[in-house]
């Protein structure tokens, strides 16, 4: 290997570390906020209701964040697409940290009444529009550094970030969960919020000393720059823009009802303690940490579609077996369900989507395409999963609707990812312009 070759992979290794890094933090964020709302917000925030009410409310401030996640994406895709996506990664992380710490020091509904939900509401949007910006730089910056027929994997190091991130918060939970109950309810479960200031100081230090992506550079120095961003890609790139929305549902739907519905379903259905439930999520997502990387590596060699078409198909014949070993009641059987749930049939359909969105739009509308697609897709198909999920079984008092609802997911994105091209020897540089991303890039063998 060349010492230029050399120099480039030790630069696109940096990058993707800080990009991990970074996304570590803002999904450790989301998902401690995730978990107490399955957990005790209902009991903290919502008192006065009835425990279906409560819940339902818990699982309705979760999904606000999902419904500011697209205005996220269009904030900074909008500044990512005209001044960097450097300086659009930074400040994300500083707003969800602000955010995220804002959550351990809220009053309770005991202490200020109906103030207290609101504030968490406002909490939650900070974190909302954080993340809305986050996903997007964060590939890009691992993408556009990427040599050529690596892109997937190297994309995947943010994307591994999000197991990491599930794995902190599930942690912290379930330690906090060895505290006396009123220990907890008191003040044990602000912790993992507080703590998270700390993780944010961590991850700004990292950011500010990655490079700019030479992609970016190489556009803005031509003057090439689109003007509004966001109105350009509905403007002109509205199909794929459709395609990434909808590519969406297999890996939204089926990762939030194992990893926020199911803390409570598992409980109250199944008589898993919560212990058990906690311990089960955070297994299956460590090893998760370990399979997005062998899936981006195949989505590397074999293209995007092929990768996702499959985990589309798995997904579908998951979805009943899943609640079937829940319903055991078995912890075996319960760690089960989470594997295969999450390092297989998640891994499968939501490793390949840091390479197979960017790939989409052309780099001087990027980050606003990938963003808006994946932001407007999480606000459509993720946030809403919890409350649907448990109106959906309140209604029925059986979980065939849930697999009803995973299997339709598998079925959208099936069909969204059929009708998509694929992308994956595609030059980066011209990928998603008209006439010119047919062109090719050698393909590294891996």
């Amino acid at each position: 290997m060349s010492h230029r070759s050399q120099t480039s992979e030790v630069s696109i290794a940096k990058v993707a570390f800080a990009s991990f890094i970074g996304t570590v933090i803002e999904f450790f964020d989301m998902f401690i906020f995730g978990t107490a709302s399955a957990l005790v917000f209902n009991e903290l925030f919502f008192p006065s209701l009835d425990p279906l009410a409560g819940t339902l409310a818990s699982f309705a401030t979760f999904a606000v964040g999902f419904a500011a996640r697209p205005l996220g994406g269009v904030i900074f895709g909008h500044f990512g697409d005209r001044l960097g996506r450097k300086k659009m990664l930074v400040l994300s992380l500083l707003v969800m940290g602000v955010g995220t710490a804002a959550v351990g020091v809220l009053p309770t509904y005991q202490q200020v009444g109906i103030v207290a939900p609101a504030l968490l509401v406002v909490a939650r949007l900070l974190q909302g529009i954080a993340i809305g910006g986050e996903w997007s730089g964060a590939v890009l910056m691992a993408v556009e550094h990427a040599p050529p027929g690596k892109r997937a994997f190297y994309a995947s190091w943010p994307q591994c970030g999000v197991p990491t991130g599930l794995v902190l918060a599930t942690g912290a939970f379930l330690l906090i969960e060895q505290l006396p109950h009123d220990a907890m309810m008191s003040w044990g479960w602000r912790l993992p919020f507080l703590a998270s200031a700390v993780l944010v100081a961590v991850g700004l230090y990292i950011r500010v000393q990655i490079s700019e992506s030479p992609v970016f550079q190489a556009v803005r120095d031509r003057g090439e720059e689109a003007r509004f961003p966001a109105g350009e890609v509905v403007r002109k790139a509205w199909r794929p823009l459709l395609i990434a929305i909808f590519s969406m549902a297999a890996n939204s739907i089926p990762f939030y009802m194992a990893t926020v519905f199911a803390l409570r379903y598992g409980q109250s259905e199944a008589g898993v303690s919560r212990g058990t439930l906690l311990l089960a999520v955070c297994i299956a997502a460590g090893l998760q940490i370990f399979t997005m990387p062998v899936v981006a590596m195949l989505t590397d060699r074999f293209g995007r579609r092929p990768l996702l078409l499959i985990g589309a198909v798995l997904t579908a014949l998951e979805a009943y077996p899943f609640f079937w070993l829940i319903n055991t009641g078995k912890t075996v059987a319960v760690i089960a369900a989470m594997i295969i749930a999450l390092p297989v049939v998640h891994a499968l359909t939501y490793a390949p989507m840091s390479s197979f969105l960017p790939e989409l739009f052309e780099t001087r509308v990027r980050y606003s395409g990938s963003a808006i697609g994946y932001q407007v897709g999480s606000m459509l198909l993720s946030g809403p999963v919890p409350f649907v999920a448990a109106a959906l079984f309140a209604w029925a008092h059986k979980p065939w609707p849930l697999a009803l609802y995973i299997i339709a997911g598998a079925f959208v994105t099936f069909a969204a990812v059929f009708v998509a091209r694929e992308s994956y020897r595609d030059d980066i540089a011209s990928a998603g312009r008209p006439g010119l991303s047919e062109s090719k890039a050698p393909a590294t063998v891996v």
